[in-house]
């Protein structure tokens, strides 16, 4: 009786331990699952098994990029655990809910092509062709003004969390800067002179 007791209430302290563990590391898991402050574009590259901890943190990039071979999921319930870092938040926010769930109640693991067609990746290439779209990518957002992308993802996450009429009235800290930078003067100037804008960042 006492030494099944103890177990008990290691295990118990064993999942607390990992609880705090999990909110003290700085950031979430890889550094990014508990970033909310994050405004900077982060783009996966998923090639192969994105399970658990590796899909979550793939869930808290702004655009996820797989290969054909690539699948996801959270297994963690097979274990007596939940996707603790994140998952089972960010998961109902990215896809519908039902879909969701059925991946979280069964621990059931996707392809990538069932994943771009809940709208989980936003595309499916070769292997081969994986680091080079997702550079891709990469560049096309290079190409846009720093500060309106970092505006645009602050603006964007912060709203979520507020009905949309709040949320469309409201001025965020990343767009006031925006709009009292000399790139949001750049940025009209070089359509005026049918130029490419020359962005400073500031």
């Amino acid at each position: 009786m006492n030494s099944s007791g103890s177990r008990k209430k290691d295990t118990l302290h064993g999942g607390e331990a990992l609880h705090t563990a999990m909110q003290e590391l700085k950031g979430g898991l890889g550094g990014i699952t508990f970033r909310f402050d994050l405004f900077k574009p982060v783009i996966a590259a998923v090639n192969g098994l994105a399970l658990g901890g590796g899909f979550e943190c793939a869930l808290a990039c702004d655009i996820i990029i797989a290969s054909e071979n690539a699948s996801f999921g959270l297994p963690e319930p097979t274990v007596g655990m939940i996707a603790g870092a994140g998952g089972v938040h960010y998961l109902p926010r990215a896809i519908p809910f039902h879909q969701a769930m059925g991946m979280l109640l069964t621990a059931r693991r996707i392809s990538a092509q069932e994943a771009l067609q809940m709208g989980l990746v936003n595309q499916v290439v070769p292997l081969d062709q994986l680091m080079s779209t997702t550079e891709s990518w990469a560049e096309k957002i290079l190409a846009c003004s720093p500060l309106a992308i970092r505006a645009g993802k602050e603006a964007a996450l912060k709203g979520l969390a507020m009905p949309l009429e709040q949320a469309a009235k409201t001025r965020f800290p990343g767009q006031v800067m925006l709009y009292q930078s000399e790139d949001f003067v750049e940025g009209s100037k070089a359509f005026a002179e049918k130029r490419k804008p020359q962005w400073q960042g500031r």
